[in-house]
This record gives structure tokens, C-alpha cells and sequence, in this order.
């Protein structure tokens, strides 16, 4: 299929549903008007579905192949990194001073959203690279940032994050590589897997940003440190030098995204160690490290809505061509084309409504970390606004890029579990979101531990405030869809509040794991709620498509939102069935 980037879709839901054009009002972005906006984006659709979007295939079929040293991108990979680079489409977000535009980050998770329907494999690089940027604007001294930086934000060179050992996975305290102090430097001995984009051929240089202990280091997580690790050692001049000790020991063979190379990195292999310098306080690598890895969490949740907007115009196509059997709707004779088929449609309307939930989410979570920053009108209230939604964001968005995905294969029938009409890359593409950058249970552990009981319950009760407002609204737009919607919504909301009360309880009385076994659906209830509401807000503030928009959400609050209550009990109720259920007893 053609892909086609709906950039009136994104616009809206950026500037209308999801709040960028609020912001704007209140003060809290400057120097990015509307029609920058709508301006950036067609020319990043251009760019993608020129570009990226007939690379996708191409990427799945053609693995990154590691000879030695070095690993060689999929064909065209590095013809459509130059065009990335001179559109300067990596600058947007980084700071001035070194060559960015500071542009706001709610464009870059639209950007993000653009890339990675058309080729999440390709996009893995510079999302990586931004992160890093980031990471380095934070922490890092002036001296690495005017050494490194420049040409990082450019895109000539890349960054990655390395966190992940083969002892250690979510759990970085077991963390086993060293940084031994070499001067005003460190050498760094050891290996990490999973690393995304650790070799390849796309830049001259690859800034690595890795996590490693001191010598005299606390055990556990109080004793990493962050650590900055070029490829390539940069002369005082800025010219390239001699290549550091680090490489590529192996390439991991993948369920999908598979153009992006996974490699594993051997730090001090070579004996001398690999040279590094310190990024942030000493001991404070994980803290240093969350910079990179909070933000990215929005981008990895934007990636899951990404490729259930791409599986969803993919099923839509297939069931407009493809013809069987008979269908009430179609009056034109002969074999009626699926979509006309009652569960078909029901398919369809749920991979749209998903998909534009999880993405107004996403949306909205980045117009929050905008209005959060420091300096900003509110910034106190819009910080924790984005502390909240971050888990939720990351972790229903994700799972929504897997489900749509899999409904996409559905439709298609047994020509989905065909690779050669591309809709199964998409089902193996999904399935990684939920995993990297902390699993989904985690993100849920995240958001009841530390994000429900912020400043006393006060953050979520403020949200779940706005979003009975909604509900309001719906009611008073003498609108009969809309206001079946609002009855859903009410119904969701009360329940995500008994829910939340519960687990708040169930954590102040020291019943914490009973508080964890009810994370997960509590995380999914306040997902469908919130997507629900966007959604709502969507059909209220649209002028040309108000009735399928209150359609769509009608079905999305009927099909969905009224499964909250349910999952709230599971949340709360559930927990000691899951108590109880001890390994021997899952064992049989």
C-alpha cells in the first residue's frame, strides 16, 4: 500500500485536543505558530513517505550485517540519512547554543509520530541521537557539550544509551561495568546488550552515553554513574582521532525492526578500556540517565501509536479491495468489499478509535513537559501533569500499537499472515514497544507507586477534574452521541477514582504488593479514560467532521471506556487472587 501521512489529523489533534494552541495562549511557547506547525509537518510527511516509507520493507528483508567492527545499514539506509541530515530535521529541538532550533518538544513527538509510520526502524537513530542530546544538555560539562554537541544536533554524528547487561536488565543494580579514573577521564571495561543503533554506518561517529561504577562505588543503584563514550576520539581541534576501545561483538537476530541493528558492545575489550568522561555528579548516573530516558518514554509510546496509525491505513485499504460474500450495505451487486461486513467494520472503527486515542495521549503528554519546564506560567502544575501521564502515555499507547497491529492482520484474513502484503511486519514492528525503555509493568508500578499519591492524590484528582469537564461539555452540546459518550466517562471516571483511593490505602497501610497486582488495570482503566475524553474533546471542537468524530467516540466510550469499572475492580479486587496465586501453583 501507499503510505500517506494525515497531517490535517495531526494538526488537529496537536493543536486542539492535545492543547499546543492553549499553550501557545498562555504564554507557555513562543516562536512557533500555528501555521509553523502545520508547515513543519507536510514537509516532514513529504520527506517520510518519499523517503522513509519505501525503506520499510526494505529493512525488514535486508538485515544489518556485522562484519568484524563494523555493521552495514539495510540499501538506501544511508542515502536517506544524508537527506535527514541536510533537512535538518535533528536540530529542531536541540538547544541554540549548539545549533538547535528549541523548538517545542510536542513537535518533535509529532515528527516522531510522521517517522514512524514510515519506517519505525529508520527512526530508531535519531530518536536515540535526541535523547542523548538531551541527556548531554543537562548534565554534561560546557566542555563536552561545545566538543560534541554541535555535530550531534546536526545529525552527522549519533548517540545512543546503553544501559542493559546480560545480568542485568530492568533491574540496573547489578550493573557490572567499570569506569577506573585515568586523569580528568575514565577507562570503562565491560558489555552491554540491546544497545540500538551501538554500530553502523550511517555517521562518522557514535556518541555512546553509558551507565558503569566507579571504583569506590556504593552497591546497588545509588552507585552508577553516566558516562560519555565516543566511537571515535575527537582531537582538541574537533577533527576525528584514533578509534576508542569500544565495538560491536555480536548483532541480535530479531521478531521485528529489523533494519535496526541490536548489538552487543564490548567496552575495554582491547585491554586499554574504553575512554569516557564523566556526565553529572558521580554516582548519580541513573538520575543523570532519566533525562534521556523519561522523554524517550513519550517518543517509544508515541512509536506504538505510530505504527497503529500505519496498520490501521493499511487494514482500511485491504477492506475497501478486497471482496466477499454479501453485505446489507451494498447495493451495487456482486461480492461486497469487507468493510461493508459488520465485524469488519467493527475491526476497523476500533483500530481508528485506538489509534487516535493513544496518539492524543502521547500529544498531550509532550504539551505538558513544554508547559512544565522551568520558567513557564504554571510550570509546577504542568510538571506534575506530565510526571503523570508519562506511564500512561508510554505503557496504553504502546499496547495499543500491538493490538491494532494484530486486528490489522485480522482483517487482512489469511493474507496477513502472508509477509508479502506487509501486514504482519507491522504485528512484529508493535511488539517491541511494550518492552524497551521499562516494560509496561513497570510504567504501571511507576505510575501507582510514585505518580497517584503525588502531592497527596492532588495531580491525578486535577486530571481526572479536567476530564469530568469534558464529560460535561458533552452533555451540553445537544448532541445524543456525544452524550451517551458522557455517561461512559462518568461512569469511568468515578471508578478510576474509588480505584485509585484503594490503591493509595492499599500503600499506606504497607500492602504493597497487594497495590502492584492491581497496576496494570489500573493503568489500562486510566487509559481508556483519558483516550475516551480526547476523543470527546475531539468531536466537540471539530467544524467540518463533528458527526464521525462523535461516532467514533460513542463507539470508543460503548466498546471501550465501559470496560473501566470492570478493569477498577481488577485493580483492586483482583489483587489478592493474584496473591494467591503462589509459583507452585502457576506450576500446576
Amino acid at each position: 500500500m501507499t503510505y500517506t501521512a494525515a497531517v490535517d489529523e495531526l494538526v488537529f489533534t496537536l493543536e486542539t485536543v492535545a492543547g499546543l494552541s492553549a499553550a501557545r495562549d498562555a504564554g507557555a511557547v513562543e516562536g512557533l505558530g500555528a501555521d509553523d506547525v502545520r508547515a513543519i509537518l507536510t514537509e516532514a510527511a513529504r520527506f517520510a513517505e518519499d523517503a522513509l516509507a519505501p525503506l520499510n520493507s526494505v529493512g525488514d528483508r535486508n538485515h544489518p550485517v556485522r562484519e568484524g567492527a563494523t555493521v552495514t545499514t539495510p540499501p538506501g539506509w544511508r542515502e536517506a540519512y544524508r537527506a535527514w541530515v541536510d533537512g535538518g530535521w535533528g536540530s529542531l529541538t536541540g538547544e541554540e547554543a549548539w545549533g538547535g532550533q528549541a523548538l517545542p518538544m510536542a513537535l518533535q513527538v509529532a515528527l516522531t509520530d510522521i517517522f514512524n509510520q514510515a519506517n519505525a526502524a529508520f527512526a530508531l537513530n535519531p530518536l536515540l541521537t535526541i535523547g542523548a542530546v538531551e541527556a548531554i544538555q543537562a548534565h554534561a560539562t560546557d566542555e563536552l557539550k561545545a566538543r560534541y554537541l554541535p555535530k550531534m544536533i546536526s545529525g552527522e554524528w549519533s548517540g545512543t544509551m546503553n544501559l542493559t547487561e546480560p545480568q542485568s536488565g530492568s533491574d540496573l543494580g547489578d550493573l557490572k561495568t567499570k569506569a577506573e579514573p585515568d586523569g580528568d577521564r575514565f577507562r570503562l571495561f565491560g558489555q552491554k546488550i540491546y544497545i540500538t543503533y551501538g554500530e553502523h554506518d550511517l555517521t562518522d561517529n557514535i556518541i555512546h552515553l553509558v551507565l558503569a561504577r566507579l571504583p569506590d562505588a556504593p552497591e546497588g543503584t545509588r552507585g552508577i554513574s553516566l558516562f560519555l563514550v565516543p566511537k571515535v576520539l575527537v582531537n582538541e581541534d574537533g577533527s576525528l582521532g584514533a578509534r576508542n576501545d569500544v565495538e560491536v561483538v555480536g548483532l541480535e537476530h530479531k521478531l521485528g525492526i529489523n533494519g535496526s541493528p541490536t548489538c552487543t558492545m564490548a567496552y575495554g575489550a582491547g585491554g586499554e578500556g574504553a575512554v569516557g568522561w564523566l556526565v553529572g555528579e558521580p554516582n548519580r548516573g541513573l538520575a543523570a540517565m532519566f533525562t534521556m530516558m523519561n522523554n524517550a518514554r513519550v517518543q517509544v509510546g508515541m512509536q506504538g501509536a505510530a505504527i497503529a496509525e500505519r496498520a490501521t491505513q493499511q487494514a482500511l485499504a485491504y477492506a475497501f479491495e478486497r471482496r466477499q460474500g454479501r453485505a446489507g450495505s451494498w447495493s451495487e451487486g456482486g461480492m461486497a468489499p469487507i468493510a461493508h461486513h459488520p465485524d469488519v467494520k467493527r475491526m476497523l472503527l476500533t483500530c481508528q478509535a485506538f489509534t487516535r486515542a493513544a496518539r492524543a495521549i502521547c500529544y498531550a503528554c509532550a504539551v505538558a513537559i513544554d508547559r512544565g519546564r522551568p520558567g513557564k506560567p504554571d510550570a509546577a502544575f504542568w510538571k506534575s501533569r506530565a510526571d503523570l501521564l508519562t506511564p500512561v502515555a508510554k505503557a496504553f499507547a504502546t499496547d495499543v500499537g500491538v493490538e491494532v497491529a494484530s486486528l490489522g492482520v485480522q482483517v487482512h484474513g489469511g493474507m496477513g499472515f502472508i509477509e508479502e502484503t506487509g501486514a504482519a511486519q507491522h504485528y512484529r514492528d508493535a511488539r517491541i514497544f511494550p518492552i524497551y525503555e521499562g516494560t509496561n509493568g513497570i510504567q504501571a508500578i511507576d505510575l501507582v507507586r510514585r505518580k497517584i499519591v503525588m502531592e497527596d492524590g492532588a495531580a491525578l484528582a486535577a486530571y481526572l477534574g479536567e476530564l469530568r469537564e469534558v464529560a460535561d461539555a458533552a452533555r451540553g452540546a445537544n448532541e445524543l452521541q456525544l452524550a451517551g459518550a458522557a455517561r461512559r466517562l462518568d461512569e469511568a471516571i468515578d471508578a478510576v477514582e474509588r480505584a485509585a483511593d484503594a490503591l493509595r490505602g492499599a500503600l499506606a497501610s504497607g500492602e504493597v504488593d497487594r497495590a502492584l497486582a492491581g497496576a496494570s488495570p489500573f493503568l489500562r482503566a486510566l487509559g481508556l479514560t483519558a483516550g475516551g475524553a480526547y476523543l470527546v474533546t475531539s468531536a466537540l471542537q471539530s467544524n467540518g467532521s463533528a458527526e464521525a468524530r462523535a461516532g467514533l467516540a460513542r463507539f470508543f466510550a460503548d466498546a471501550q471506556v465501559s470496560t473501566v469499572p470492570a478493569l477498577a475492580i481488577s485493580a483492586v479486587d483482583g489483587a489478592a487472587d493474584v496473591l494467591a496465586a503462589t509459583p507452585e501453583r502457576l506450576a500446576g
